[in-house]
């Protein structure tokens, strides 16, 4: 599961260090978003069930380590001001090289208010299809995807519109 969660981050990173694109790595437009199991950072089991179907989701595939992420906390802390109360939005952390510890560390250090769930048994990175961190999807009120996009500078208004 390590092996491949991380080589194609590593090559979908290279490829698109900086570049916006919504593109056909991943989980495709239009299909169903997936349930999927998570954490809390306490250890506490979590389901994405929690938020799709009840407004837009934004869900962010991150880590604490990945420098598109870093990259994508401007953009995505204005669309959280924008759009509070009208989109979800949960950080995924996946689970390679960090901890729930590390990635609770960082939200904290970092002002992160939305929701941060951990992918200890990367069932929601299989799920989705992650190709490489900094993975945005944006799912409509229905639990449609409708977006999907990997880099630094995608535009998550942009995306975000599509689910409205």
């Amino acid at each position: 599961m390590i092996v491949r969660l991380l080589l194609p981050a590593l090559v979908a990173s290279a490829l698109v260090a900086t570049s916006a694109l919504a593109q056909d790595l991943g989980i495709r437009v239009g299909e169903k978003a997936p349930l999927a199991a998570l954490e809390t950072l306490e250890g506490k089991p979590a389901n994405l069930s929690t938020y799709i179907g009840k407004q837009p989701v934004l869900l962010q595939f991150w880590a604490t380590w990945c420098s598109n992420c870093k990259a994508l906390e401007p953009a995505m802390k204005a669309a959280q001001a924008k759009y509070r109360g009208k989109v979800s939005f949960v950080g995924v952390a996946v689970s390679f090289n960090q901890s729930p510890q590390r990635v609770k560390l960082y939200a904290k250090k970092h002002g992160m208010t939305h929701a941060v769930l951990y992918d200890r048994t990367g069932d929601a990175s299989e799920a989705y299809d992650v190709p490489a961190t900094s993975y945005i999807v944006v799912i409509d009120r229905k639990g449609t995807v409708v977006y999907t996009g990997v880099g630094g500078k995608q535009d998550i208004d942009k995306a975000i519109r599509k689910a409205l």
